[in-house]
């Protein structure tokens, strides 16, 4: 993809070398980081469309990077992908417990990455599918333009995942949606992205609203409730 701009960050220069060049041979626009604060520094002066970060790194590692990232207003859109040889369950919670769209596994073949890359960004594009702007139930006001929530008088600016999710759900609150039509709808077929993802986003709703506010279906989905 042309004019898109990825922030790599990983303290192995070995790494930053190899992948940046495959990514900029696809025409990437790639600054790199070689650690967590040098990372926020070059995001905010370079505003990349994608962060492509490690997980362990010396200063700041990569997971607070990602929660500093998604504490500013200007971070709540970007795409952050964490590339990491940890492959353990809570490490990958972790990363989406953060804020990030996506947890790729090293090691990885170039082309494996640049595609996966690329279904993160196309879903990223607007759809051109008509959608209400506007969503109003008893407690909740929900805004597709500004991204916003309006919870009971309080404003809300979410990530992107858990407003898409939560507009999914308030878009027909008589409705039980089944966890892989929400895969479908919030994280697209392009991307594979693990069930427990889907609780993940939940759990930081119900945090955020109540845990009243939404209903567990066993072995079949979520609904809200209103």
């Amino acid at each position: 993809m042309k004019n898109i701009k990825i922030l790599l960050v990983d303290d192995e220069p070995d790494i930053l070398e190899f992948i940046g060049y495959n990514l900029k041979k696809e025409g990437f626009e790639v600054e790199t980081a070689q650690n967590g604060i040098e990372g926020l520094k070059q995001a905010k002066l370079f505003r990349p469309d994608l962060i492509l970060l490690d997980v362990m790194m010396p200063q700041m590692d990569g997971m607070e990077m990602c929660a500093e990232l998604r504490k500013l207003d200007s971070f709540q859109d970007t795409l952050i992908v964490f590339l990491s040889a940890r492959s353990e369950d809570f490490s990958q919670l972790a990363g989406y417990d953060a804020g990030a769209n996506d947890y790729i596994l090293k090691p990885i073949k170039p082309k494996v990455l640049i595609s996966k890359l690329n279904a993160l960004l196309k879903l990223k594009q607007p759809n051109d599918s008509p959608k209400d702007e506007f969503i109003k139930l008893n407690n909740f006001e929900i805004n597709r333009e500004t991204y916003k929530v309006n919870f009971q008088g309080n404003d809300f600016l979410l990530p992107r995942k858990e407003f898409e999710l939560i507009a999914l759900l308030a878009s027909n609150p008589e409705r039980v949606f089944k966890r892989e039509e929400i895969l479908e709808k919030v994280w697209g077929n392009e991307v594979v992205v693990g069930g427990r993802t889907i609780d993940v986003h939940m759990r930081k709703l119900r945090e955020k609203f109540g845990n009243d506010r939404f209903s567990t279906i066993k072995g079949i989905g979520y609904k809200i409730n209103d």
